[in-house]
């Protein structure tokens, strides 16, 4: 397909006087999974929300599967499969009943719904456990029966909003397996996340801080793109206090803490005259380059954020 999965530009969602999301563009095409990456609270479920059609903008726009969630809300519900933050089956009903259940809303019935239950629970691997109590599960698999609810009705765009939340980590790669399958059939996705490690396995990412997307691109792209220095991994004898020290010095880009080692970016030329400084300290140090993580991208980009809200007189 040449069409995209899903388009938006400018979407916003007001709450009274609250600011939710703010101006969110983003695209995604079939067969590619999307990351949106953020801590609770940022607008990632406000987002999915509006792009499924179940809540309304407050300014913007955007198409799923080529329908407008403003005029086409009620179509674009029976294309997408989505799977909310909460875990929303009925613990009273079986993992049958469940997919029976769900089966039928989105419209399957008869050898079509037998069928696509047999070939979902093969998927996922839910074989054996049709008459289990959905309550009495264990969360991992209590997720899986969620996913398997979604996909029943072979969604083109599937929305996963923090799948994995609560769960170990084995499951979690499991879980991820089967993202992976679905991204090979064609289908889109789009996963919200607060784990970085997660975000390792899309394949393009957006990263949001108070409604806003303050970083995109695909992993190595984004390392590479906000990062154009040298970032430095330093361990001495007294890291906060060196902590505050850094933050004054020209050459001295971003300064994060990661647990009692310092990540510091430098810029090219500085270099040099960062390790003068340092020596200059009298201070038994260890200096090491290092790669970029999207926790590093992250964190730098957070720092980023705070000091245009000081210098905007935002607290």
């Amino acid at each position: 397909m040449s069409r995209l999965a899903v388009e938006a530009q400018g979407l916003s969602k007001k709450f009274g006087p609250f600011l939710a999301v703010d101006h969110v563009s983003l695209s995604i095409s079939y067969g590619s999974i999307f990351g949106f990456l953020g801590a609770n609270g940022a607008g990632k479920s406000t987002t999915i929300r509006m792009l499924c059609g179940l809540l309304r903008p407050s300014a913007g726009w955007a198409r799923v599967a080529d329908y407008d969630v403003l005029t086409e809300a009620d179509r674009i519900k029976k294309v997408i499969g989505y799977m909310s933050q909460r875990f929303s089956l009925y613990q009273d009903l079986t993992v049958q009943e469940n997919l029976e259940f769900f089966g039928r809303v989105y419209g399957l019935n008869g050898s079509k719904l037998k069928s696509r239950i047999t070939q979902v629970k093969e998927l996922v691997g839910l074989q054996g456990l049709e008459n289990k109590l959905t309550g009495k599960m264990p969360s991992g698999w209590k997720q899986k029966l969620a996913l398997s609810c979604a996909i029943l009705h072979e969604p083109e765009v599937i929305f996963l909003d923090e799948p994995t939340g609560g769960v170990d980590p084995i499951s979690r790669r499991n879980f991820w397996e089967l993202i992976y399958k679905m991204s090979e059939e064609g289908r889109a996705v789009l996963v919200t996340t607060h784990y970085l490690d997660e975000a390792e396995y899309c394949h393009e990412l957006s990263l949001i801080h108070a409604g806003r997307i303050i970083a995109s691109g695909g992993p190595r792209e984004m390392k590479k793109n906000y990062f154009p220095g040298n970032l430095l991994e330093l361990a001495c004898s007294k890291p906060l206090k060196i902590y505050e020290k850094l933050k004054t010095w020209p050459e001295v880009q971003g300064v994060s803490l990661f647990g009692t080692r310092l990540h510091v970016l430098v810029e090219k030329e500085g270099l040099q005259k960062f390790k003068q400084r340092l020596e200059s300290l009298g201070l038994e140090f260890s200096l090491r380059l290092i790669n970029p993580t999207l926790e590093d991208v992250f964190i730098h980009q957070l720092e980023k954020e705070a000091e245009k809200d000081k210098a905007n007189g935002h607290s």
